[in-house]
């Protein structure tokens, strides 16, 4: 017997080696397309722009799918009614059937899901790029999740009953003939049977018909787990790529039936929402809604995609499924069998539940199935981590109802749009969470606001799960990842915008405002006209445009104004005289609030890039981002306590810094070049980043460091001081201290403007000096710190400080910086700067000093970056009626950061300062094509006939009637009709 050659013994144990560990970790599978049609999303970007502004996409039913006159009723024990008349409802999609090769005259014989499923599938294949080189038809599949008998089955099995219908008829003593007209005219509502009624009703057609229809060579069929299905297609679509039997897989889950007959099913379970709204986790929480929808991704090995140059949205790193066994229900969740997935999921992804920041549950808003589901995440994740309230919980069901079929898909795809955008999508109608769910002790939180998504020290991967059920006790759960950094992201969702626009002169400008003509942004020639504005959505920039029209005309001869709703103009740029040098503004501690330029982080990847360097420092204790962009509340002492929490130093800080380096990235990205920085006490730090002194390690290490040492000494150790900022000059501030009790031992901390002076020192003194000042009628206000910051009351700080200082060094600034120190400044000496910097900690802050310096130095124009715009108005009080531009990139608590943002950008840019406008942040918008040839708008609903309803309704007005019977006084029938019923019998 001959032996095997060593190449086979070789690639037995490399089989046997990959048989012993098939995990999907092992071979992850890359998202490389998204398509979707949901509740008031035509396609993909709208679906995300709704989620992302937690819009609340359910509606009452329309006429267009049943009569709530004749179905519903809100009491849900009668009989043929449904309790519930809110849902989910796909909008109006223009659909060309000969696009698809599709004869006209099939439409009324096609369920509206194949039809449908026929525009997602086109429009995942564009977004996956699949017109590249790499695409092979030949080598691509799809598997979807489609549950029960289509739509179709309804009219065509409403024709078949006629002979009951006949059978009434003839009951009530009518004629045969008047029962046999009855019947047909009944029958003319609907599409009659035919050659294509039987591939047209059948789920598994409709991704026959995308096989079909888009020439795919690889596996096609369709999966039913109720409404886990889309998952479940999920699960066998990845086997085809890993088994190496397709190279791209179309994925997803199909469903239009938000027909009665799919509300009686949920109204009879009883499963609906009796209050109309769907609140997944919420105290009051008591049902579901359904709604309609289709999902797809495109699927492909992450080697491959990586290979080909593909975008990768997320990646899949791990899948478990089971089943719930024996149990008391067939439709009741079972928190067993929900846990075996979950720990199945886990061990196939090979990374711990606790990894996962983010889980998008199966939330339907029972109160049953949502505090089974959460009991069962919590059992996995207390396993491994005792950490509390770090992974926010959420539901799209809340937002577009319970998709059935399409739920998972929607899940899945949200999940993959949060990590390719770094962001945690919110869940609404959550007014106050569920009560049963511990979630104060537990790891979750419910995120009802869409929030930056930061990296932590603990999670350097940002990674997510969906879970989905079904009835038949079938469970599934999927473990995503982040691909890359997200250093190239276009955002998908709607963002501010900078509208510019120039022309020759002010009438070019004008006509050109007029026209319509798209604005062409900056930089603008010197000499050119313009006027800009920042606006968030179409509908503002509308409004805003307008508005610069009518200011136009109606100031012909200015050479430049600004209307307070944020439109500036100017005929021309400023000369270099108006304009002068350029000054950056660094924000200082008490600037700070929760959520620091939310949307602009949101908005704007080199924000959210700064916050993830600012968390970095932060490994082994709580990082910066839980107290910079803590979970969402639901009550004014919890906020409270978050804005007490934001306000420790070693937290406000680096929450100010990473704000302000954000900014001051994003604008340096569009050309913005100042000559010099002034940062006001922490500002400082900033910036001698900001001129190139320190490194991004060094600064975010330095500001966690800073804030850290300068934290009050531990509780018990005595007062920590505090601070009050007295609206006076200096010399009235001396008087009121002379007036204290001698031994107070206030001093001045800052000297911010001439009519504005910090004081700080022991807390009853500063207490003290308050009462006085206000009695003696000068303004004065205890200012949001927490300690006696430029006073010995930190002097415990300096050397702690000094030595992280000295650890990193500080170089020569590229840039002058200003230094708050009177007499103090930064040059090559890197000793003589570690010394300024340390020690700037116990010195007073000659804010207002520096910026008579810079103005004498030729700054004219002066931009603060940070939270709020506390430097912005300094500089005004010092600066008065003298010639200057001062802006604030932030808006502050409450505002809209990213319009403030770009805000500024508009204002430097019509000013003069060679800046471009456009956001390379920004994907570009849809380009909807005008319908070619034939087009027919459908929707959830199967399409019938113009022809079919007019003949129809002609029947209804024309045509037959049953003989009008009269009967004589013997009771015998005139006119030829049937004899007329005789009266009931009585005893």
């Amino acid at each position: 017997m001959s032996s095997c050659p060593d190449s086979w013994k070789s690639l037995a144990v490399n089989a046997q080696d990959a048989d012993l560990d098939r995990r999907l970790a092992r071979d992850p599978i890359a998202i490389v397309g998204l398509s979707a049609l949901y509740p008031q999303a035509r396609d993909l970007r709208e679906f995300w722009g709704n989620v992302a502004a937690a819009a609340d996409c359910l509606t009452d039913v329309p006429r267009t799918h049943w009569d709530t006159e004749e179905f519903y009723d809100p009491d849900p024990t009668v009989p043929d009614k449904t309790y519930a008349k809110r849902g989910g409802f796909i909008p109006d999609t223009p659909f060309n059937p000969l696009e698809f090769g599709l004869p006209p005259n099939t439409l009324e014989v096609t369920d509206v899901l194949q039809l449908l499923s026929l525009v997602v599938a086109r429009d995942l294949l564009k977004d996956a790029g699949a017109e590249q080189p790499w695409y092979d038809a030949s080598r691509t599949g799809v598997v979807l999740g489609i549950t029960g008998a289509n739509q179709l089955t309804q009219p065509l099995t409403a024709r078949l009953q006629s002979p009951v219908l006949k059978e009434v008829v003839r009951s009530c003593g009518l004629s045969e003939r008047d029962a046999e007209e009855i019947a047909a005219k009944f029958r003319m509502a609907y599409a009659p049977w035919e050659e294509n009624s039987f591939p047209g009703m059948l789920g598994n057609v409709v991704a026959g018909r995308i096989a079909n229809r888009m020439d795919l060579g690889g596996i096609n069929m369709t999966v039913d787990a109720a409404c886990a299905s889309s998952l479940g297609a999920v699960k066998s679509a990845v086997s085809e790529l890993l088994e190496r039997r397709a190279d791209t897989m179309l994925v997803g889950g199909c469903d239009a039936e938000n027909t009665i007959f799919m509300y009686l099913c949920f109204s009879k379970t009883p499963a609906l929402s009796k209050a109309g709204r769907i609140r997944p986790f919420d105290d009051d929480a008591d049902g579901t809604l359904i709604g309609e929808g289709i999902g797809m991704l495109a699927l492909r090995r992450l080697s491959d995609a990586e290979r080909d140059g593909n975008r990768v949205y997320a990646v899949l790193r791990g899948i478990g499924a089971s089943s719930d066994g024996r149990f008391k229900s067939i439709y009741a969740p079972r928190k067993e069998g929900q846990v075996l997935a979950l720990e199945r999921a886990y061990r196939d992804a090979d990374c711990s539940p606790a990894d996962v920041e983010l889980f998008e549950a199966h939330g339907t808003g029972t109160a049953v199935g949502d505090a089974t589901e959460l009991s069962s995440l919590a059992a996995v994740i207390d396993a491994a981590t005792d950490e509390r309230q770090y992974a926010a919980v959420g539901s799209v069901k809340s937002q577009i109802g319970h998709t059935k079929a399409a739920a998972g898909a929607a899940g899945m795809i949200k999940l993959a749009l949060a990590l390719h955008h770094k962001v945690l999508p919110p869940t609404i109608n959550v007014d106050k969470p569920n009560t049963a769910v511990d979630f104060e002790n537990g790891p979750f939180y419910v995120n009802s606001r869409l929030r930056p998504w930061i990296r932590t020290p603990r999670r350097p991967h940002r990674r997510a799960a969906v879970s989905s059920f079904g009835f038949g006790g079938t469970n599934f759960h999927v473990v995503l990842e982040e691909h890359g950094q997200g250093e190239d992201l276009k955002v998908m969702f709607p963002v501010a915008r900078v509208h510019l626009w120039h022309a020759p002169d002010t009438e070019a400008l004008l006509n050109s405002l007029e026209s319509g003509a798209e604005p062409q942004g900056g930089p603008a020639p010197q000499h050119h006209a313009r006027v800009a504005f920042a606006a968030r959505g179409d509908e503002d920039a509308a409004a805003l445009r307008e508005l610069a029209v009518r200011e136009l005309r109606k100031r012909p001869a200015e050479t430049a104004w600004s209307h307070p709703k944020g439109v500036h103009f100017r005929r021309t740029a400023a000369d270099a005289a108006e304009t002068g040098r350029v000054g950056a503004l660094f924000a200082g501690q008490g600037s700070q609030y929760v959520e620091p330029g939310l949307t602009a982080v949101l908005a704007l990847p080199p924000l959210r890039a700064a916050f993830d360097a600012a968390n970095r420092p932060f490994a082994g204790e709580v990082p910066l981002s839980a107290v910079a962009f803590p979970p969402p509340v639901f009550d004014d002492a919890a906020r409270a306590a978050q804005e007490t929490a934001l306000r420790a130093t070693r937290y406000a800080q680096p929450a100010i810094g990473a704000l302000a380096a954000g900014q001051f990235r994003y604008l340096t990205g569009l050309g913005f070049d100042p000559a010099g920085c002034l940062g006001h006490s922490f500002g400082e730090l900033t910036a001698l980043w900001a001129a190139g002194a320190l490194d991004d390690e060094a600064y975010f290490t330095l500001a966690r460091a800073r804030g850290a040492a300068m934290a009050p000494p531990a509780e018990g150790s005595g007062d920590a001081g505090a601070m009050a900022a007295v609206s006076a000059p200096e010399e009235r501030v001396a008087e009121l201290l002379a007036a204290l009790p001698e031994g107070s031992g206030l001093r001045v901390c800052n000297r911010n403007a001439p009519d504005q002076i910090v004081v700080g020192g022991a807390t009853d003194a500063v207490e003290s000096l308050v009462t006085a000042a206000k009695a003696a009628g000068v303004k004065a206000a205890r200012l949001p710190v927490s300690a006696a910051f430029h006073t010995p009351y930190v002097s415990h700080a300096v050397e702690t400080f000094r030595a992280d200082v000295d650890a990193v060094g500080v170089g020569a600034p590229r840039r002058t910086v200003y230094a708050n120190t009177r007499g103090a400044s930064y040059g090559d000496d890197r000793a003589a700067n570690a010394r300024v910097l340390a020690e700037q900690l116990i010195n007073p802050v000659d804010f207002a000093a520096r910026v008579e310096e810079m103005y004498e130095a030729g700054y004219r124009t002066f931009v603060e970056f940070g939270p709020k715009s506390v430097l912005t108005q300094l500089v005004r009080r010092v600066l008065k009626d003298r010639p200057h531009t001062v802006l604030a990139a932030d808006a502050g608590p409450g505002r809209d950061a990213d319009v403030a943002l770009k805000q500024t950008v508009a204002q430097l840019a019509v000013l003069g300062l060679p800046l471009r406008t456009a956001d390379d942040y920004v994907a570009p918008p849809v380009e909807r094509e005008p319908a070619k040839g034939m087009s027919i708008l459908l929707n959830g609903i199967n399409y019938v006939s113009p022809q079919r309803k007019a003949a129809y309704q002609d029947a209804l007005e024309n045509g037959y009637r049953v003989p009008r019977v009269v009967t004589g006084a013997a009771g015998a029938a005139q006119d030829g009709g049937a004899p007329a019923t005789p009266p009931p019998a009585t005893t």
